[in-house]
């Protein structure tokens, strides 16, 4: 045994620990945290009831539908809009007849008391209107009158009723 053997030993074990250290903190990170509200909601605290926290869930929204991800739309409906259709239907719905890929953008917000707040939206010249509800501590969105009419029929009949009006976009 050389004189080295045990410093080599110290080395080698100082040397486990630093990488051992290493692989458990990466896998701490938090980088899939999400942003904004949702970050407040997933901490345990409501999202902010003020107007830019129902313009950064409107924008979630909006951002979901028009990337195509229905189901993460639905869930940011009210209870309402969540009673009027599954998340199954919607999700055959507007994959059958929504335009998505087409950004929406927000381009004006007001509050209308204290749990509602009334957003602005523009896709390509078209804007509307649509109502955000403060609901169980979170922002959703109100489907309009229309809408809710619409997925009272279920995702069959609303893709018939669609294209019959020519509102259908993948006619």
């Amino acid at each position: 045994m050389d004189i080295n053997t045990p410093y080599r030993r110290i080395a080698v074990l100082a040397l486990a620990a630093v990488s051992t250290l290493g692989v458990t903190s990466a896998c701490s990170s938090d980088d899939d945290a999400p942003a904004g509200n949702a970050a407040a909601a997933a901490a345990g605290g409501p999202e902010p009831k003020t107007i830019d926290g129902a313009k950064n869930a409107a924008q979630t929204v909006f951002d979901r539908f028009s990337g195509g991800d229905f189901a993460g739309a639905w869930e940011m409906y009210t209870s309402a809009g969540k009673q009027a259709i599954s998340k199954d239907d919607y999700v055959k719905l507007n994959q059958a007849c929504s335009r998505k890929g087409l950004a929406i953008q927000l381009t004006s917000a007001r509050m209308e008391g204290t749990d509602k707040a009334i957003v602005i939206a523009k896709q390509l010249v078209a804007a509307q209107s649509y109502t955000m509800m403060y609901e169980k501590d979170a922002w959703k969105l109100e489907p309009a009158a229309e809408g809710l009419a619409l997925y009272k029929m279920g995702a069959v009949k609303a893709i018939t009723a669609q294209k019959k009006a020519g509102t259908c976009a993948n006619n």
